[in-house]
């Protein structure tokens, strides 16, 4: 049996998905191909579960769209999984050759259009996880007991003092991040304790953030940031004893290859899309008709549900992490 699975983005996304395609790569025996954008292809290359991965350029559509279209019609698939569920992913799903075409129940805009059937009921109130993970009930194969995310990135070593640990403080939401000061604050009090040494880990717009930490730190501290590839951030993350992060794409891919996170929340829902895994841990603080608003501009002015969060509780807890 030949799957094809389209899931275009973002980075937590794709890692959230693992599970589901890799329940149903072992559950029908089946080779699987993956769709996503340009910019996650090589990422995707590393998931163990995926024969063929198709690039899907939304900016250069026009341009490349004859050579998309040759890669996604060269096979002829038993299965279509849109586990996006947006109009876009399901014309995807649509055009690629196959006569069954299941999509989420989460979809959105027109995508119901494009599908043959839908995997079960919406709902919300549960880790995005266990959604995509709808597709296997639906098809009637045992769920895993224990989900797994089947990755592997090249190794990297490193000869830095243990405990290593990551440190992600910085997301596309400035209403997600933690302030610097408190992570340079966290980070010497886990130092004295701990010996420890600090990656500092993000994108190319993180230097300013990762760079000051990282020079408040001095020597103890690498400074990563805008660094790496996707692949890149994956080995070293690879290599941590412990991430400690904000809602982001690094906390999304320490937790898919078995790194302990430490993550902090605040406008956005950990029940959702926190670290999956009874290894890591949320910090998050309770504000009436605040925390958990899905808004990357603060309301109420003050980042209150981020600021909220004391540097004391995150190095107890990261100790407790560290069997320290």
């Amino acid at each position: 049996m030949q799957i094809l699975i389209v899931k275009l983005s973002s980075l937590g996304d794709l890692f959230h998905a693992l599970p589901a395609v890799h329940a149903l790569r072992e559950g029908l025996g089946a080779t699987v191909d993956w769709v996503t954008h340009t910019g996650y292809v090589e990422i995707v290359k590393n998931f163990s579960d995926v024969r063929r991965v198709i690039g899907f350029s939304r900016r250069e559509w026009a341009r490349q769209s004859r050579s998309f279209l040759h890669e996604l019609r060269r096979e002829r698939y038993d299965l279509i999984v849109d586990l996006q569920g947006l109009t876009k992913s399901a014309l995807v799903a649509r055009l690629a050759r196959g006569p069954r075409r299941i999509g989420p129940s989460y979809h959105r805009e027109l995508a119901r259009l494009f599908y043959t059937e839908v995997a079960g009921q919406r709902n919300k109130q549960r880790h995005a996880v266990e959604e995509a993970l709808d597709v296997v009930s639906h098809l009637g194969l045992p769920l895993p007991a224990t989900p797994e995310f089947p990755v592997v990135f090249p190794k990297k070593t490193f000869s830095a003092t243990p405990p290593r640990i990551a440190l992600a403080p910085c997301s596309r939401w400035v209403t997600k991040n933690w302030p610097a000061a408190r992570f340079i604050e966290v980070a010497r009090a886990l130092r004295e304790r701990t010996g420890a040494t600090f990656f500092l880990v993000g994108a190319p717009e993180d230097q300013a953030v990762c760079g000051a930490i990282a020079a408040a730190l001095g020597a103890d501290a690498v400074d990563l940031s805008g660094r790496t590839s996707l692949v890149e951030l994956g080995s070293v993350l690879q290599a941590m004893d412990l991430a400690l992060t904000v809602d982001s794409g690094p906390m999304h891919i320490a937790a898919a290859v078995g790194v302990p996170v430490l993550a902090l929340f605040g406008p956005t829902d950990p029940q959702r899309t926190g670290p999956y895994g009874p290894q890591h841990r949320v910090i998050s603080v309770k504000i009436e008709n605040c925390a958990a608003c899905f808004r990357d501009r603060c309301r109420r002015g003050d980042l209150a549900c981020m600021e909220r969060i004391t540097p004391d509780r995150v190095v107890a807890a990261a100790l407790e992490m560290l069997h320290l």
